[in-house]
Parts: C-alpha cells; structure tokens; sequence
C-alpha cells in the first residue's frame, strides 16, 4: 500500500509537471537557469544594441522622435544588473531577463505591470513636449489628464463615482509630474488599459510599444520594444515587462524557445509563455 501510494505520488507530480500549464511554467522557468541565450550583446546599452538579430532577419526601422523609436532606443543598465524590487532588495527570481531598463522604482509600490509601462508612455510625451496628451482613464471610465492635474484639479472617487474639484494650486513641475503617475498607478491598470485602448487584430500590424494585455485583478501586461522580420514575412519579437511587486522594467527572456531568445514568436489569440506566467490568449492593444 505504501509503494502505491508513492508511485501514485510520482506519477502525479509527472501529470503535473508536463501535462499542466502551471507546471509547464515552472518546467520552462527552471531551463532559463541553465540554458544560454545566444542572441545577445552583452555590450549593448540601449535595447537596440543589446538585441542581436538572428541569420536572415532584418530589424524594423522606426522614425526618429518616435514613440517605437525612444523605446528600441531606451537606455540598458550594464549586462548581468539585476531585477530589483522597490524596497530596494533584489527581486528572488533574476533569471528570466537579458536586460534592466533604467527606469527608476518609486519606493511606493505603487509602479507595478501596467503602470511601468504608462510610466513610459508618459514619459516619453513629456520628454518630447507633448504634454498636452499625457491622459489616462481610471479603472472606472474616468478620464484624467496631466493638464487638468497641472491645474490643480484632484478626482473625489466614491466608489465608481468620480469628480473632479480645484483643491491645489497650479504646479508644472516634474516633481508634480510623478505625483499624477502615482495617482494613475492607484486608478489605472491592466483592466482600464484593455477597455481605453484600441486593439490591434493582425500580427503583421503590430508595432514596437504595442501591449499584450490579459486584462483583470490582477492582469498582466508585456510591450513589445523591438520587432525583426525576414523575407517570408515571418516576424519575432522582444518584450519588456514591469511587475509585481513593483520593480524594475526588464528586458524578457524566451523560457520557451532558447534558440531565438530572447524573440518571441506572437500570434493573435495564442497563448504565450513568458517567464514566470502565461497569457492563454494573446490580445493586443496600443496607446493613442
């Protein structure tokens, strides 16, 4: 009785192992470990220049002040910086990234998935004086805008109900600045970014700073920061994520297929493996 016990046992943590999408996530989590990632340039200090481009693949061209553009260009810190938490305590698992954007981790908490990336996108109208269309809906429909933020008006939530009052005086600072993102952080989320924001149905059309999103509480969200293709029109692609805890934006690895990695094959509607979760339906979404 005790022998079958142990191979009932055994034989369910193989069931679990390769035949459940959890296990299967924590199968491919444990190769990063010890597979190596060929496609990278341990020199390269922006994403651009971190990513090598496999044989026969050429790089989509971005315009220059563009937002695709900022992103394949956003700076890296040195190769082998680890994922650090906004404590400031290394994050536990540091083997699912190829690189650590230099995006800095309010000691809030309160930059996690999706909020890291409207963190960028924020950042980057404002670096290119495009401030005016810094704006964010809630979790509830509401829109908030940096401008009327700027102003002086604050939101009243009750609930799902939402006002907003003149309660501060007028401050354009980037101190004022990153207390708006904070708030965005608070009311925003993967769930407001699905329902805001168009979707993109055609993976030939996607475009670098386009999401995949799985929209809830909590969701998940990862931005597509490079793209390469090759003459079949076959099309791989890189991905950064912030997380949760909060920490830093990193530069994903391919826990699924270590001889592109760390690209990515996308397709719409498919799962997709990242390290340490998995979207069953890929659906993509992009910022206005």
């Amino acid at each position: 009785m005790k022998r079958l016990i142990i191979l009932l046992i055994v034989l369910l943590g193989i069931w679990f192992f390769f035949w459940t999408k959890k296990g299967d996530v924590i199968k491919n989590t444990a190769l990063t470990y010890v597979l190596p990632v060929s496609n990278i340039n341990e020199a390269g200090t922006n994403i651009i220049s971190r990513l090598k481009i496999p044989e026969g693949f050429k790089r989509d061209t971005a315009v220059a002040g563009s937002f695709q553009n900022y992103i394949q260009e956003y700076p890296l810190k040195v190769y082998g910086s680890k994922v650090i938490n906004y404590d400031g305590k290394p994050y536990l698992y540091q083997q699912g990234h190829v690189g650590v954007l230099e995006v800095s981790v309010p000691s809030n908490g309160l930059q996690q998935c999706a909020d890291a990336l409207i963190r960028l996108r924020a950042d980057y109208l404002w670096n290119t004086n495009r401030k005016k269309e810094i704006g964010f809906k809630f979790t509830s429909g509401h829109y908030c805008s940096w401008k009327k933020y700027s102003e002086g008006f604050r939101p009243k939530v009750d609930g799902n109900k939402v006002s907003f009052h003149k309660t501060a005086s007028v401050n354009n600072s980037k101190e004022n600045f990153y207390n708006y993102l904070n708030l965005m952080y608070t009311y925003a989320g993967t769930q407001s970014l699905f329902a805001e924001l168009p979707s993109i149905d055609k993976i030939s059309e996607l475009k670098i700073g386009d999401m995949l999103i799985k929209p809830g509480f909590p969701g998940h969200v990862v931005m597509i920061a490079d793209i390469i293709q090759n003459e079949s029109g076959e099309r791989l692609f890189a991905l950064i994520q912030g997380n949760t805890p909060a920490q830093s934006v990193h530069l994903l690895k391919n826990p699924k297929n270590t001889s592109v990695s760390p690209w990515f094959t996308l397709k719409v509607g498919a799962p997709l493996q990242i390290p340490t979760y998995y979207f069953e339906e890929a659906r993509f979404m992009r910022f206005l």
